[in-house]
Parts: C-alpha cells; structure tokens; sequence
C-alpha cells in the first residue's frame, strides 16, 4: 500500500509531457549515434559481373624453341650470338599440364614440384638471389590496413571484375589513377598482392580489402607481379574465370633500365646496370636470370595465362602510347571494360618537368593530380653497346609477343633509343 502511494506521489509531481519528452530525446540521441556509426558503408549492391564467352586460346608458335634455347643457356648465361630468329613453323604450345611445369625452370633456381600455399607466396616474392633491387613494392597493404566495416542492407564489398597484372614499371600507376576518375570505377588505392603474396588469407581478407560499389560500378586491383607470378592465373580464374585483366607492356630494355633506377635511387651503392645485365660481357653472356630482364620477356609469362583466359579477356595497354596520347589509349581501356567514355583528353595536360602527361585537378582541389616524386626518374646513362646487345637479346620474344596479342608495339623502332621518363 504505501509503495503504490508513493508511486501515485512521483506521478503526479512529474507531469506526463515531461517524461514523453525525456525519453523521445533519448531515442533520438541513440537513433543519431547509430546512424552515424554506419554512415561510411551505406551504399548499393553492384551489379551482376560481366560474363564473356570465349573458348581457351591456343596458337601454333615458335615458344616452345625459344623457351628451350632460353633454358639450355640460363645456367651459362644468354649468348647473343646463339640466338635465331627464324621460326618453326610446326612447333605447337604443348598441353596445359607440361607448360605450367616448365614455367618456372628458366628461372635461375627452379622451385620445388609441390610447395605449401607460405612457401609458394614466399617464393614468389622473392628476387633474384644476388639481384640488389630486392626489395618491397612501394605500394602495399598489410592487416593493418583493413578497417572495420559496419554491416549495412543497402550495399557489400565485391570481389573485383577487373585487375591490371602488369607489367611493373610499365606505367600501371598511371593507369589505374586515371581510371580512377571515371565515376563507375572503385579501385584499391595500394597493391594487395592477394594471388602472389597474401592468398593464404583467403578470399573474404582480399573482398575486405575492396571499396564498396553502387550499382553499376566495376570494382578493380592493380598489382604488377601478377603477370610474373606463376600461380596466378590459375588462382584468379579460380575466382572468377570472367574476369577481365589489363596489361600494360612497355619497351623492354626501356622498362629494365627503368627498374633499376628505381633501385638505384634507394641502394645507391649496387653495382652498375652493366654490370648486372651481363654474366659475361666479353663473351656476350646476358644473365636473363636478373628480374630486370626476365620481367620483360613478356611471351614466356603471357603464355601461361593463355592456359586459362582467352584473348577476348585481356586488353594490352602500350606504355609509351600512354605518355604520348594518354586520352587514345583510356577509350580503348574504357571501351574494354564496357564503360562510357568519360575520361578523355580533358582531363589530362603534359608535364613537362616529370616528362609525361597529369591529370587536371579536380573541381574540388586546389593542386594538379599528378603521379609522386617517385616518378619520371631520369635515368642513368647506359652503354649505347649493351642497350643495343639487350634490343637483339629480346627481339624474337618480342616478334612472338605480337604474333600471341595480334599488336605491333613497334619496339624495334625505337632502336638505341631509350627514353628518360619512368611512369611507374
């Protein structure tokens, strides 16, 4: 009795408006944090995947008699002399089991048969053993750099549709900032090396590292040792056989001098370009063991990833057409990908310091967006004898290389010349 009287006395000094109004502003303040909390991830669901349809594609080359005098003289050294460039025209590309077991034996070390998934990753991030350049890639994403993301209905992460593979200093930098821009691409800003790397972590670690999408947009990665990574192809298309992959090729003699002056610049005490480009340079004996070089023979890496996607799923990207007529080469990029043509030369204006082309600062910026002061390097004078030793040592694979991508990248042409500006 005297608990309901002092009930009565509380009600009633309390009027009812007050508590209404007390616990209304309770409600609000905790509707308010809430939504503030999941602000970041409200988003929407993107659409369904592009699906291309295409047969896997294989072509009657002279690969299998380049990769086999390749091999014969990896232990020696390449003799320039020992090199013809006629062709054989009954040679085939063997069966997708003996190809993918010969991948890797040209490389100075031939890996293990069966590797666990650490080893494999650790494997392929290494260099060559007494390369100096060894060394982490200037962009890179480690746990450290997930965030949490609060659960929404209106959106979730995607794997990506789309990956720039390669090639290192080739100018993918370039690329995927300009990219970038469209208003339909979401892309990772730093290399995951999720298929080189990272792929014990599993595939929801990789989609956790992907920005989130609206509807319509094409969620995409750029790491450049993909292409160089044996295990990759069969990796990414046991994610999605769909996908579509953007190389960009460059030069590559251009592209090696290129790599070591990025070297050059961080372990100023390595020895010369010469010096590593050569076994034996009295006798001509280049060391295509040296990751500056066999990053560029872009043949021997393309036909494994001919084992599993079809050409109709690549698109090759022309580094130094990139510098010289970067608005050309983005319609092709854009039309690839099956996007409006958005980014054209309007956004884009020649750096005449850096030696390649900006992009036009955005409306909402006071600075030009323009690649790091870790670009456009000048690079170091090179023995016009050696550029000319290393034009011959890559000119077959590189007549293979056009004959595999249909493309003319017109490399010969360019002769002794190497050029100064270094886009990625």
């Amino acid at each position: 009795m005297a608990f309901w009287s002092s009930t009565s006395v509380f009600t009633s000094k309390v009027p009812r408006k007050i508590l209404f109004m007390f616990t209304l502003s309770l409600s609000v303040t905790y509707l308010f944090y809430s939504l503030m909390s999941c602000y970041n991830s409200l988003q929407f669901p993107l659409q369904e995947n592009y699906v291309y349809q295409g047969r896997l594609v294989t072509e009657e080359t002279t690969l299998v008699t380049l990769r086999e005098q390749l091999y014969s003289t990896s232990s020696r050294g390449f003799a320039e002399s020992g090199f013809t460039e006629k062709t054989t025209a009954g040679s085939a590309v063997s069966e997708h089991a003996s190809s993918e077991r010969r991948s890797g034996e040209w490389v100075r070390t031939p890996p293990a048969p069966t590797r666990p998934a650490a080893a494999e990753a650790a494997a392929a991030a290494a260099d060559h053993s007494t390369a100096p350049e060894k060394e982490q890639h200037e962009f890179s994403t480690t746990d450290s750099e997930l965030r949490a993301n609060c659960t929404s209905d209106y959106g979730e992460k995607k794997l990506p549709q789309a990956i720039i593979i390669g090639v290192k200093k080739g100018g993918t930098r370039a690329l995927l900032e300009a990219l970038r821009v469209h208003p339909d691409v979401r892309a990772v800003g730093n290399e995951p090396h999720f298929f080189d790397r990272n792929y014990e972590k599993g595939l929801d670690w990789y989609r956790d590292l992907m920005p989130s999408t609206l509807e319509g947009q094409i969620t995409m990665e750029k790491t450049p040792s993909y292409f160089v990574t044996n295990h990759a192809p069969k990796r990414i298309h046991s994610m999605a056989r769909d996908i579509k992959l953007i190389i960009v090729v460059r030069n590559p003699v251009t592209r090696a001098i290129s790599d070591y002056t990025q070297t050059l610049s961080k372990k100023p005490e390595i020895p010369t370009f010469e010096v590593l480009a050569f076994k034996n340079r009295t006798l001509g004996l280049i060391d295509a063991s040296w990751s500056a070089l066999r990053i560029g023979i872009y043949a021997l890496h393309l036909e494994s990833w001919m084992q599993y996607f079809p050409l109709s799923q690549m698109h090759f990207v022309s580094g130094e057409r990139l510098i010289v007529d970067p608005a050309g080469e983005m319609a092709k990029v854009q039309d690839f990908l099956g996007l409006k043509r958005i980014v054209t030369d309007k956004h884009f204006y020649f750096n005449k310091t850096k030696g390649f082309p900006c992009l036009k600062k955005p409306e909402d910026s006071s600075t030009p967006r323009c690649l790091g002061k870790s670009k456009g390097r000048t690079h170091p004078r090179i023995d016009p004898d050696v550029i000319r030793r290393l034009h011959k040592f890559y000119k077959p694979f590189n007549m293979m290389f056009y004959q595999m991508t249909g493309q003319n990248f017109e490399w010969e042409l360019e002769g002794g010349k190497e050029s100064r500006s270094s886009q990625d």
